[in-house]
């Protein structure tokens, strides 16, 4: 099942059915622990709708899926994050530290966004302007329970300035988190597994043009999803439930956004996550 939050009400796809359902609090959806039964439980009482006019409710504007969540990250957590990471700091002597945390047991676990902070699909992300190298990290996105349960997956859009966070790792805050750091979406996929062949890719556009871009796949990713779910639950508590980002395999060589450009990120089985690059 797939869950797209709209302007007016909520919509629902399963497999070759479409419907159409009031609003809801999205806290207190996404706070529920049997998410793929209640919903299968609500759609008895939705309008069943045209395939058609499913396409043009999604092409109509999307929300973010979600209600003030918080959104989390997991750095380090493929091999390709790891080496870029340990090249954009090396002159800060920070190089170290990605090398480490990729091989220890405990991830690398850090604040991304709160829901004010994000970005509706098809909306602006930004770029800082004292930051002078930035990239989106496409990530797979993970909705869990307020019990650490795994009960979807979405696409997500780190945006990160690489030359704030090399000039010193203490200036991660700085690097991942301002107004329009980060963008999920189009929906959620309602499920608790992915399957490790799930393909990952980046595009983006300048004027038109192809001009960054690149694709991996979830065998790269070194740990396990409910293992860093895990992680975020230790010591925390999340009453509505929170999103956590995965890590990017995707790094773009000798590349910076600029505003205008356009990205699109999509995930096998999800859908086409796509943002237009703003500055603040």
């Amino acid at each position: 099942m797939k869950l797209y939050k709209i302007t007016q009400g909520t919509l629902l796809c399963d497999s070759d059915q479409n419907y159409l359902g009031p609003e809801y609090d999205w806290n207190q959806l996404l706070g529920r622990e049997n998410l793929a039964d209640y919903l299968k439980s609500e759609i008895s009482s939705w309008e069943k709708i045209s395939p058609d006019r499913a396409r043009e409710i999604q092409d109509s504007g999307l929300l973010a899926p979600m209600g003030s969540q918080e959104i989390w990250a997991a750095g380090v957590t493929y091999y390709r994050s790891r080496t870029a990471r340990m090249e954009e700091s090396k002159d800060a002597g920070g190089a170290d530290f990605y090398d480490k945390v990729y091989a220890a047991d405990r991830p690398e676990l850090f604040f991304k966004a709160t829901a004010s902070r994000v970005s509706n699909p098809g909306g602006t992300v930004n770029i800082r302007k004292d930051s002078t190298w930035d990239v989106p990290e496409p990530e797979l996105t993970l909705l869990i329970s307020p019990s650490g349960k795994i009960q979807g997956f979405t696409v997500g859009n780190d945006m990160s300035s690489r030359s704030i966070e090399g000039e010193n790792p203490l200036y991660l805050p700085q690097a991942k988190v301002y107004q329009g750091c980060a963008s999920i979406g189009p929906c959620i996929l309602i499920q608790d597994k992915m399957e490790d062949s799930t393909t990952i890719e980046l595009a983006i556009e300048r004027e038109g043009k192809f001009v960054a871009g690149g694709k991996t796949d979830l065998t790269q990713l070194k740990r396990k999803l409910q293992e860093l779910a895990d992680w975020l639950f230790r010591a925390n508590t999340f009453p509505a439930g929170c999103f956590l980002m995965t890590g990017t395999g995707i790094v773009p060589d000798d590349f910076t956004l600029k505003a205008g450009d356009q990205i699109r990120i999509s995930i096998a089985g999800i859908g086409t996550l796509s943002n237009t690059v703003g500055e603040i």
